[in-house]
């Protein structure tokens, strides 16, 4: 994946819960862009590896009338 991201000319997009969390833990992704909305469901995959930490700088938020909140995050 690492080798994948230096030979790239355009930015990638990784999607799902398991993959993702492989490139969090590779230090590959550099920006998240999260939707939150206004429930709570229980259950599931974990939305961000447990065994990580990442330092984050809040870069753009934008409030929908829906409840619906568009983060993005560069990481630090």
């Amino acid at each position: 994946m690492r080798r994948l991201k230096q030979e790239s000319n355009h930015d990638l997009t990784v999607d799902g819960p398991h993959l993702a969390a492989q490139a969090i833990r590779a230090g590959l992704v550099d920006e998240y862009q999260l939707f939150v909305g206004p429930a709570i469901v229980g259950g599931g995959n974990r939305f961000f590896p447990g065994d990580v930490r990442v330092d984050l700088e809040l870069r753009d938020e934008r409030r929908f009338g829906n409840g619906v909140v568009y983060l993005q995050y560069h990481v630090l």
